[in-house]
């Protein structure tokens, strides 16, 4: 019976993961960049400062262009793969950042370098949300679309694992600009893989509606201000008034943006899809995810390097058991939500990461053991909230409108990662006399760094934890089924 006209039939068309390779292996290309980035080129930015002459404001400047400007395009460029092809924004993305990478080759000064980095920043934010709308668009099954974007996933992951030793390797032997240069063949690579292994968009997964470009611009203002001001808050401390000049115009132009897609007859983002149960609990447990990661890796790399001494390369092996869950939890990423469906892996993966981080809170002053069960507690949620809480977003859209909603799943996890930072700094500036980059403390300085530590770690924890039970709140009701049955 096994060898049946019938049974051979299932099998040819029952979709599996080495079906879409040539796909799968472009898309993992994107994401290998996405993560890949920033990683190798911090180990880059003291031989940039000499090289180019760079003021501490300016190499600030070259990793933070590259950000602000992706996470403020972001939602607009995702508007429009929604209306114009994802994979079509995505090539003419891939096209961009290499011509840009290209470009490093040409760099003489560090104004030049940070212009590099803002077009860079401009072809990231119109490849980012088109990898995982791209990736959810290849299966039907939740099953295969947890597997394929854990997939995608992990390769980006071991980017970011290898990027500074890579990145450190390369410095001993060939000049800083080959960091940038290698993103050349890997566009290269991923405009074959999607250009021959992704159909084009049907017209009917797409919708004609005109641009909303008030929405645009006064949605670029909110993350661009949201992004810029806690920055200036780390920089200058809390009395800054540039830092509250942005929050304050973050703020503005945030209910302006909200106001604007109310009243406009085709708005930028319809407000009533992010109401949606799917759409907004995956959002929720991404932001909460995203800020509890971002203070624990803070907060853990400020401990080892400044309170406990460790050198900066011990303090990169100190970081190993987070690398290692990380890149090496694929697996429990489809066995887990496989077991317990999408709402119940989301609830709990979420529950996890803020689990680790108050674990570090309370208890990491007291050894590394401790500080290792944080990382990877936080690890092991993370990996399994960051596939589950897209795959839910999307779930929760209709097909035309999957880039905008990619684009809101990394934007509310870049805007909480600035926030998350911000708050750690904040408590550390208001608690700690003196700077804390000095050596020598003080038997004061020292118990005051812990105390900014616990407080901090618990605040955000505090606040992790809130957004994650309203996420659970508002995902009741949605699917509690098994993976790997079809819709």
């Amino acid at each position: 019976m096994t060898n049946s006209p019938s049974t051979r039939l299932a099998a040819l068309v029952t979709p599996r993961l080495r079906d879409s390779w040539l796909a799968l292996t472009g898309l993992s290309a994107v994401f290998l960049f996405e993560m890949l980035d920033n990683s190798i080129l911090n180990v880059a930015l003291p031989t940039i400062g000499r090289d180019l002459g760079a003021s501490t404001t300016q190499l600030q400047w070259v990793m933070n262009a590259y950000a602000v400007v992706l996470g403020g395009l972001m939602l607009a460029l995702g508007a429009v793969a929604d209306r114009f092809g994802r994979r079509t924004v995505m090539l003419a993305g891939l096209a961009l950042l290499g011509a840009a990478s290209l470009a490093t080759a040409l760099v003489r000064t560090a104004d030049e370098l940070i212009a590099v980095r803002a077009v860079m920043g401009v072809a990231a934010a119109m490849t980012t949300p088109g990898s995982l709308a791209l990736t959810f668009r290849l299966f039907t099954d939740d099953g295969l679309r947890v597997r394929a974007m854990t997939l995608v996933s992990t390769v980006g992951l071991v980017g970011l694992a290898v990027g500074p030793t890579a990145g450190g390797l390369a410095l001993a032997v060939a000049p800083w600009q080959v960091l940038l240069l290698v993103n050349v063949p890997v566009a290269a690579l991923a405009m074959v893989g999607i250009g021959r292994g992704i159909p084009a968009d049907r017209s009917a997964d797409l919708h004609d509606d005109p641009i909303d470009v008030a929405g645009a611009v006064l949605g670029t203002a909110t993350v661009v201000l949201a992004l810029v001001a806690p920055t200036l808050f780390v920089e200058s401390g809390v009395r800054s008034p540039a830092a509250w000049g942005a929050t304050v115009g973050a703020v503005v132009a945030a209910a302006a943006f909200v106001r604007r897609q109310r009243r406009a007859v085709h708005p930028l983002l319809d407000l009533r899809l992010v109401a949606r149960p799917l759409v907004s609990a995956g959002l929720a447990y991404k932001a909460a995810s995203g800020a509890a990661v971002a203070g624990l890796g803070y907060l853990v790399t400020l401990q080892l390097q400044l309170d406990w001494g460790w050198s900066p390369a011990l303090a990169a092996i100190g970081m190993a058991p987070q690398v290692l869950v990380l890149v090496a939890g694929g697996p429990l990423v489809t066995w887990f939500t496989g077991q317990v469906g999408l709402d119940r892996a989301a609830s709990w993966s979420a529950t996890a990461v803020v689990a680790g981080l108050a674990v570090y809170a309370c208890l990491g002053r007291f050894g590394y053991p401790w500080v290792a069960l944080a990382l990877v507690l936080e690890a092991a949620g993370m990996r399994v909230v960051g596939v589950v809480a897209g795959v839910n977003v999307l779930k929760g859209l209709p097909q035309d409108r999957t880039s905008i909603g990619s684009a809101l799943v990394d934007t509310a996890s870049q805007v909480t990662t600035a926030v998350a930072v911000a708050v750690t700094g904040t408590v550390m500036a208001a608690l700690v006399t003196g700077s804390i980059t000095a050596g020598h403390w003080s038997a004061a300085q020292t118990g005051q760094f812990r105390t900014a530590v616990t407080v901090a770690g618990l605040l955000l924890a505090l606040g992790c934890a809130a957004l994650a039970v309203w996420a659970r709140a508002r995902a009741r009701g949605g699917d509690r089924t098994p993976l790997g049955v079809c819709e």
